[in-house]
């Protein structure tokens, strides 16, 4: 009996435990990747991700790459005077010693012209393209459209 819930704890958790891919590149840890389900393609994804530098040189996101959009970019939201904007990022600082987090209401990826709605249980790979550390692929995997974020304490993470 104790391995039959031991192996059905751990399917109920295997989808959580795919957002929570850890990936290290140099000094930084990429982790976490997720995005949000779409409603269809016409409309644009996101991206969100933790990134650590454990160094002692600062480094910067400076792109992403992914074949589940055609103009995948960095973006920041921005409220100035009450009012919401997502201006283009050039890029995103990593400083030394520091952790950066790509999430909602913050720096996220834009996943515009999407090749195929994003739903909800796939994943899709993304390449991360940093200024020193250079170029890391991982899986992001797709939540629920009210998705806050990968629940990674439930895996172990």
């Amino acid at each position: 009996m104790k391995h039959f819930l031991l192996a059905a704890s751990l399917i109920v958790s295997a989808p959580a435990a795919m957002a929570c891919e850890t990936v290290t590149i140099g000094d930084l840890t990429v982790e976490h990747a997720w995005s949000k389900a779409t409603i269809g393609a016409g409309r644009p994804g996101v991206f969100y991700v933790g990134i650590t530098n454990a160094g002692s040189a600062d480094d910067a996101l400076i792109g992403i790459a992914t074949p589940a959009a055609g103009m995948p970019m960095l973006h920041e939201t921005v409220v100035q005077d009450g009012i919401a904007s997502m201006p283009h990022a050039m890029s995103i600082p990593v400083p030394a010693g520091q952790s950066v987090q790509l999430s909602p209401g913050g720096y996220h990826g834009m996943l515009m012209g999407l090749t195929t709605a994003l739903k909800e249980g796939d994943s899709f790979p993304v390449t991360l393209i940093f200024e020193k550390a250079g170029e890391v692929t991982m899986n992001v995997d797709v939540l629920s459209l009210r998705a806050e974020g990968p629940d990674c304490a439930d895996a172990g993470q």
